[in-house]
């Protein structure tokens, strides 16, 4: 969709929302709250506003405004990276088109790692792939006696991220968070060992039909796409975790609903305790860990 939309009657706000749905039906699964999201942003207001003042008129610099994003979103362009900013773990993350956008399901990977060590104090974390922070910020947020390092090769990802750890108040003086470039492990000090390592690689097979619908139409194919069926990545990140982590260090993995099995049975043959696989949200296998015990010789 790329015409030009017009809309007919008065700039009132709730006239706004019902022709933004009517526009947005046919493409999104939430139109409604699409149209919402973009009128707030235009207007910087809260959504109650929408609700208090249905019958306020919107200028028409903001109408103007607010077909733009309109059509963007019309065409499929996520509102994440419309509007630059997306919630995950009730915090407010920056996003752009150089990262992932941070989904509800990888809330399931922050609560598996909390449920495991959330009463531990002075962990040491690394965060493998950070993009826009979203999972070693959550982390921080919980626990401040934890030291996390997260890493990005996209050099765009570790400024984006940088800034989220700042607006959100979590670059203290104890260096709580340390977000650095890196491919994989190799701005990784070799002596370090973390009693933590979560990843949410790249594991999308590059001939994936998904690849070509939704919101990842949008994003970085590189934070997307592994070679190997979508598995090079994890296979690299599990054999090359066991010399970073401590004894009894946990490794945690988001993947693709069809790869639990086989990431459990690559762990296994990799000297990994009994992994185990979660669901996310909508029932799909999505993490899956297990302890390294480090007993080599």
């Amino acid at each position: 969709m790329t015409s030009t939309l017009h809309f007919s009657g008065d700039n009132a706000i709730s006239n706004l929302l019902a022709q933004g749905q009517v526009i947005l039906q046919p493409d999104s699964d939430s139109a409604r709250l699409d149209a919402q999201v973009l009128l707030c942003f235009v207007l910087n207001q809260a959504r109650s506003y929408l609700l208090t003042w249905p019958e306020k008129q919107v200028s028409d610099q903001q109408l103007a405004q607010y077909i733009i994003l309109l059509t963007r979103r019309a065409n499929g362009e996520p509102i994440a990276y419309i509007t630059g900013e997306k919630e995950f773990w009730s915090l407010s993350f920056k996003v752009s088109s150089a990262t992932l956008i941070p989904r509800p399901d990888t809330e399931t990977l922050v609560e598996l790692v909390l449920k495991e060590f959330g009463n531990h104090t002075d962990i040491h974390c690394l965060d493998l792939g950070t993009g826009t922070g979203a999972i070693a910020l959550a982390l921080a947020s919980e626990n401040p006696t934890w030291q996390i390092d997260a890493l990005d090769y996209s050099l765009e990802a570790v400024e984006l991220a940088k800034l989220n750890a700042k607006q959100l108040g979590l670059t203290d003086v104890k260096a709580h968070v340390n977000i650095f470039q890196s491919d994989w492990f190799t701005q990784v000090k070799s002596d370090k060992k973390y009693n933590v390592i979560v990843s949410n690689p790249p594991y999308i097979d590059a001939t994936d039909k998904n690849l070509n619908q939704g919101d990842v139409r949008f994003e970085p194919k590189s934070a997307l796409i592994a070679n190997e069926k979508g598995l090079a990545d994890i296979k690299h990140i599990a054999k090359v975790a066991r010399d970073y982590l401590a004894e009894h260090g946990t490794l945690f993995f988001e993947h693709g609903f069809e790869q639990g099995a086989i990431v459990r049975q690559l762990l296994t043959e990799l000297g990994f305790f009994d992994p185990k696989t979660v669901q996310d949200l909508n029932g799909h296998d999505r993490i899956t860990w297990a302890v390294f015990l480090n007993n080599r010789e």
